[in-house]
């Protein structure tokens, strides 16, 4: 998706893929008046989803007409239609999605209850209890979607995300993979933090991994979630040394605190809009200075400058 300034309408279009359906909605569109500025259309596990971003500003209908219109052409058409408004986006909810690792929800909370964050936490939702004390401690709803193996109900988290009018999903150590069928939903709207230095060591237990490949120095990786699992555009990362006699609980015990600071920052950059995504990779705005993205600027000074390919300058020092 390309990066987008905030007075556009987002639509957000997810059904079976079948022939026609982008020239319908667009055609929609054009008839209303309304100008195209980004679309993106793909197909993953017979999931098709579109993505537009459109200038409403000179539209010949109302804000209301249109999402009627829409949500009627998506029932005609077997598809489900999202209208997002730039008003929709004024104050935006945060949906975190969590197993049993309390560390990042409570880092999320902490910010919260000291107005760090700029939005609203409206709901926790997990595939086990686990964490529902915490989530009644900030007087947040928690609902459980899991099964007793903490399998989760996708249609009853879809059913969720909707009630609660969702803007941003983070998965604060959520240990199930989100189908193509919620991720296409909410595009570069789910934040997921990994613990490794991706790409490398993708996938189920990454602190293992680590120790068994001998890694000197490891980390954390916060980053948008898309449908291929821990290869979406990554956005904040922190990092650790591993010490020769490390274990897989000194790997946790050094990383979950920077787990929660890296998913803590993306969220932050996404919700003040200092982030952008095109083309897999994300920028950062005017404001990324006050950012941590990667390693604290204290590691200059450890960090050797010279000396560096090109000898030329060597060689014309001795002259």
């Amino acid at each position: 998706m390309a990066a987008l300034t905030t007075d556009v309408t987002e639509i957000t279009v997810i059904g079976e893929d079948d022939t026609g359906l982008i020239a319908n909605v667009t055609s929609l569109l054009f008839e209303r008046g309304i100008n195209i500025e980004d679309l993106d259309q793909a197909v993953r596990d017979g999931v098709f989803r579109m993505y537009l971003a459109v200038d409403t500003s000179e539209m010949v209908c109302t804000e209301s007409t249109l999402r009627e219109d829409l949500h009627d052409l998506g029932d005609d058409l077997g598809l489900d239609v999202q209208v997002r408004f730039p008003s929709d986006r004024e104050s935006q909810q945060i949906a975190v999605l969590v197993t049993k690792e309390s560390h990042c929800l409570e880092a999320l909370f902490e910010a919260w209850a000291n107005d760090e964050l700029g939005a609203d936490i409206g709901v926790v939702i997990g595939n086990h209890d686990d964490l529902q004390p915490l989530a009644e401690h900030y007087d947040v709803p928690f609902h459980d979607i899991g099964d007793d193996g903490g399998q989760q109900n996708e249609d009853e988290l879809l059913e969720l995300l909707a009630e609660y009018d969702v803007d941003l999903i983070v998965l604060a150590r959520y240990m199930r993979i989100l189908s193509p069928n919620v991720v296409f939903r909410y595009e570069d709207r789910i934040i997921n933090v990994h613990p490794s230095l991706l790409p490398a060591f993708p996938g189920a237990e990454a602190y293992r991994q680590a120790l068994d490949e001998g890694v000197r120095v490891a980390g954390v990786t916060a980053h948008y979630v898309t449908t291929d699992l821990d290869q979406g555009p990554i956005i904040t990362q922190r990092a650790f040394d591993v010490p020769d006699d490390a274990d897989i609980d000194d790997m946790k015990h050094r990383g979950q605190p920077l787990e929660a600071d890296a998913l803590l920052e993306a969220v932050q950059l996404h919700l003040n809009g200092d982030v952008s995504v095109h083309r897999g990779r994300t920028s950062v705005r005017e404001n990324g200075t006050k950012y941590q993205l990667g390693l604290p600027d204290e590691i200059d000074e450890f960090t050797p400058d010279r000396p560096v390919d090109g000898i030329g300058s060597a060689v014309a020092k001795d002259q």
